[in-house]
């Protein structure tokens, strides 16, 4: 059976919603696009990318440059979105150089930026996640309840770093 295409007149939002894993796997093609071009151009092609077979331990791709690897847990939203906080997996504070980077998009265009980033400086962990809340599962049991997820932890947007290009969120993971 062929997959109906959305009517011009239908919002973009139902698409969102019915397409959110091809959009989240566009997104980090795009983003990781960028990152190579701006290696290309400007560090002499020195960026490595790995992708983990499998999800578990709480990043989606590994970045290295100049001998920094970068475990980065990858999000995104549209930048009309009013999203104020983002779920962070306790095991990539164990990783080195453990970092969230937040993508926001136009999702008319899909142009990338500007990006949030929650990391520290190159070859240092992920800062501390103590004290911050235990996520909860998005829908609830059959008694309303929703279950605390015990290995993420909810990260307030204020604790991001808002940087504005791809050339600086490459400096943020990389340093000069």
């Amino acid at each position: 059976m062929a997959h109906e295409l959305p009517d011009d007149d239908k919002t973009d939002k139902s698409l969102d919603q019915h397409q959110s894993v091809y959009r989240e796997q566009l997104l980090e093609h795009l983003l990781v696009g960028e990152l190579l071009r701006h290696a290309w151009l400007r560090d002499q092609a020195r960026l490595e990318v790995a992708k983990p077979e499998i999800d578990r331990a709480g990043y989606d791709i590994v970045l290295e440059a100049h001998r920094v690897v970068r475990h980065v847990q990858l999000k995104s939203s549209s930048i009309t979105a009013k999203t104020a906080r983002q779920n962070v997996h306790i095991d990539l504070a164990g990783k080195p150089s453990g970092c969230v980077v937040w993508t926001r998009f136009d999702a008319a265009t899909l142009r990338l930026g500007p990006f949030l980033f929650f990391g520290a400086r190159p070859g240092e962990p992920l800062p501390s996640l103590e004290g911050l809340s235990t996520a909860r599962h998005v829908k609830a049991d059959s008694a309303g309840l929703k279950a605390l997820r015990p290995n993420l932890r909810v990260v307030p947007r204020n604790r991001f770093i808002e940087i504005a290009t791809v050339e600086e969120l490459y400096v943020r993971l990389f340093g000069l």
